[in-house]
């Protein structure tokens, strides 16, 4: 069955650096889009990054040139690299794929950045 695990998250300062990890299982990981979303106390889940199959990469303009999503299809793992990190950033980080109109979600890893 399809897994995600998620690793990497911490407590950062303001303008610190944190690469997120997934670990994914499974399926066939170089075959699917992959994305990140993250989810702030009080707050809906919020997609931070999307990589496609190809390496194509998209970001919404709160975290565009600082963050950069990438993946390692021989290690099925997909990354996050964040930088210039911002309090605004704290959440709990998840991994994301779809298959068959299926969402599969990790257990999320939290990320906490001090002003």
């Amino acid at each position: 069955q399809v897994q995600l695990v998620e690793s990497g998250g911490g407590l950062v300062q303001a303008g610190g650096s944190l690469r997120l990890s997934c670990a994914a299982s499974g399926y066939i990981f170089s075959l699917f889009a992959m994305r990140w979303y993250r989810q702030a106390p009080g707050k809906q889940r919020e997609l931070v990054a999307t990589i496609t199959s190809g390496g194509t990469t998209v970001y919404p303009d709160s975290v565009k040139g600082r963050f950069t999503i990438s993946r390692d299809n021989a290690k099925n793992t997909l990354y996050l690299q964040m930088n210039s990190l911002k309090p605004e950033d704290t959440a709990v980080y998840y991994c994301n794929t779809q298959h068959s109109s299926r969402n599969y979600w990790g257990q999320g890893t939290q990320v906490t950045v001090s002003s």
